[in-house]
């Protein structure tokens, strides 16, 4: 990417994206959105792929 972008002012990932966007902190609450979602869901899509074992 480098010569391509200005990588300090065109290029942003994971936190500095999402906080970029959202606001401070929107990234730590994005991740906790889906560690609940994912605790939540667990066994529904541990039941979807039991089938492909």
């Amino acid at each position: 990417m480098k010569g391509m972008l200005d990588l300090k002012h065109e290029l942003r990932v994971a936190e500095e994206f999402w906080d970029f966007l959202g606001g401070d902190g929107a990234y730590h609450d994005l991740l906790e959105c889906f560690e609940r979602a994912g605790i939540e869901l667990r066994p529904e899509v541990d039941k979807h792929f039991s089938k492909f074992k």
